[in-house]
C-alpha cells in the first residue's frame, strides 16, 4: 500500500493563497500575513477572513493589517487555538469598529481615481432582442416590474458599487447590430401600458446615437405610445436629443447624488453641476424628467450635502416637468462585493455595516429609514405631486418613510404607470393648447383676400 504523504502547512499556505486574495495584497503585507500564519497556523477559513480585512483597510486608505495586527498574550506559544481566535477576535472588532464609522473623504483626493483605458466597442448579433424583467427583483422586496432592455451592454462608467461589473469582466461595451430590426420586429399587446427603461445593463445616454441606438429607441417609442420609455443616465450627452424631435412617451432620468460621492465614488460620470444641466436643457424642451436618489450613502456629511442637492432640485425645476424621485441606497450580492474587493484603488463604499437584507447585503433598517425619511420631507412641496417611491427596498419601509404603502408589486406598478401617463398627458395638453393659440393668432393677423 502506498503511504499518503499529509501536507505540510507550508503547502497548506501555498493552496491558501491561491484560494483567498492574499497575492492582491501589496508584497510587504503578503510577507508579514505568511509569517503571521506559519507562527499561529491559522486555518483556511481565518487567513481567508484577515486577507478580507487587509484589502479593505487598504482600499479605505486606513492603517494597515500590519500596522493593526494585534499582540498575542506574551508567554503564551503562539499555535494554540486560543491564541488565533484572540488575533481573529482583535481584527475583526476593529474592523466592525471602522465600519460603524460614518466614512469622511477629506483625505481622499490623491488617492481615489482608478486607472483607466478606453474599453474596447464590440458589434455582434445577438440572438434575442434582451427584453426582459429587471435584473434585480425580488420576491423579497416592492418593485415596480419594470421590464429592462438591453440596447447595450457593459458600461463606460466606473462606479465603485456598480453591479454590473460582477456581469462583464473583459472591458468591453457590445452593442446588436440588429438591434433597430429586432425591436422594430417586436410586437406588444396594443391595449397594454409598458414601462420599460434601458439603463440596468449600460447608461442610457452615454454613448449617445452611436451605431444608431437611440434612433431606434425614439422609432420605438414613436411607434407604440402606449409604451413608457425610461432612458436612465449618469451622462450629460443630450445632443442627439436635443437636435431631433424626441416622442413625449419617452422620460430622461437621472441618478443623482452629492458632488462628494459623485467624485470619489461614482468616477468618469458627468458631474453634479452638468447632470442638473442636462436635465433641464430636455425639460425645456418639454421632455419629461425625473431623479434616482440612488444610492444615498451615509457619510459625515451626508445631511447637510444631501439637503443642498434636494434644495438644488426643486429650486431648479418645476415639480410639473417631474415624474418621480426615487429613493435606494446601497446593496449588493456577494459577487459584487468580492469585485469591489478585487479593484486597485481606494473607495469608502464598503466601509459600512453590512447586514443580511433581504438575502443581500445592505445598511441596517434604522440607517436606511433614516436616509429615506431625511430625503422625503426635504421635498414636502413635491409630495401628491410627484411619483415617490422606493427602489428595491423592504416594503416595510414605505410606510414609516411616506406615510403609506403599496400592498402588492401590481398595486406599485399601476400606480407609478397612471402617474407618469398623468405627467406625460399634461405637457402634451400644454403643448397643444399652445400651439392652437400660436395657429389662432397667426390666422388673426391674416389680410383679407
Amino acid at each position: 500500500h502506498t503511504m499518503r504523504t499529509k501536507p505540510t502547512y507550508e503547502q497548506k499556505l501555498l493552496n491558501i493563497a491561491r484560494e483567498t486574495s492574499l497575492y492582491r495584497l501589496p508584497a510587504d503585507q503578503q510577507a508579514f500575513l505568511c509569517e503571521q500564519a506559519r507562527k499561529h497556523r491559522f486555518t483556511h477559513q481565518q487567513l481567508k477572513q484577515i486577507t478580507e480585512i487587509a484589502e479593505d483597510l487598504s482600499n479605505w486608505n486606513q492603517a494597515s493589517i500590519v500596522d493593526v495586527w494585534p499582540h498575542a498574550s506574551a508567554g503564551e506559544p503562539s499555535a494554540t487555538r486560543e491564541i488565533r481566535q484572540r488575533v481573529v477576535q482583535d481584527l475583526q472588532q476593529h474592523w466592525a469598529t471602522l465600519k460603524a464609522t460614518p466614512n469622511s473623504y477629506t483625505s481622499f483626493d490623491a488617492l481615489t481615481r482608478p486607472a483607466t483605458s478606453k474599453p474596447k466597442i464590440e458589434l455582434r448579433n445577438k440572438p434575442k432582442l434582451g427584453l426582459g424583467t429587471c435584473p434585480v427583483a425580488s420576491h423579497k422586496t416592492r418593485c415596480c416590474n419594470l421590464m429592462t432592455l438591453d440596447a447595450v451592454e457593459n458600461c463606460g462608467f466606473d462606479c465603485s458599487y456598480c453591479s454590473i461589473q460582477s456581469f462583464y469582466h473583459d472591458h468591453r461595451i457590445y452593442f446588436d447590430d440588429h438591434f433597430a430590426a429586432k425591436l422594430d420586429a417586436l410586437e406588444l399587446n396594443p391595449k397594454q401600458i409598458y414601462h420599460i427603461g434601458t439603463g440596468q445593463s449600460s447608461d442610457s445616454l452615454m454613448w449617445g446615437n452611436k451605431h444608431g441606438v437611440l434612433d431606434a429607441l425614439l422609432g420605438f417609442a414613436r411607434k407604440h405610445p402606449n409604451i413608457i420609455l425610461e432612458l436612465k443616465t449618469k451622462s450629460k450627452n443630450i445632443s442627439h436629443l436635443l437636435t431631433h424631435e424626441v416622442p413625449r412617451n419617452v422620460i430622461c432620468t437621472w441618478s443623482l447624488n452629492t458632488q462628494t460621492i459623485i467624485t470619489h465614488e461614482e468616477h468618469l460620470t458627468a458631474s453634479l453641476e452638468d447632470r442638473l444641466a442636462a436635465a433641464r436643457k430636455l425639460a425645456d424642451r418639454g421632455i419629461v424628467v425625473g431623479f434616482h436618489f440612488h444610492p444615498m450613502v451615509h457619510y459625515d456629511n451626508w445631511r447637510r450635502e444631501y439637503s443642498d442637492l434636494f434644495f438644488q432640485v426643486q429650486k431648479l425645476f418645476e415639480h410639473c416637468e417631474v415624474a418621480l424621485v426615487s429613493l435606494g441606497t446601497l446593496t449588493f450580492i456577494k459577487p459584487v462585493v468580492k469585485q469591489i474587493r478585487s479593484r486597485t484603488f481606494t473607495s469608502q463604499i464598503l466601509k459600512m455595516p453590512l447586514v443580511d437584507s433581504d438575502g443581500k447585503l445592505s445598511y441596517p433598517f434604522d440607517t436606511k429609514l433614516k436616509l429615506f425619511s431625511h430625503a422625503y420631507e426635504s421635498f414636502l412641496d413635491w409630495h401628491d405631486r410627484v411619483f415617490f417611491y422606493l427602489c428595491m427596498e423592504h416594503h416595510k419601509l414605505w410606510k414609516p418613510v411616506f406615510g403609506f404603502e403599496y400592498t402588492t408589486n401590481h398595486e406599485f406598478e399601476a400606480a407609478m404607470k397612471s402617474s407618469y401617463l398623468s405627467k406625460i398627458n399634461r405637457i402634451r395638453a400644454t403643448e397643444q393648447t399652445t400651439t392652437d393659440s400660436r395657429r389662432s393668432s397667426s390666422e388673426l393677423k391674416l389680410p383679407p383676400r
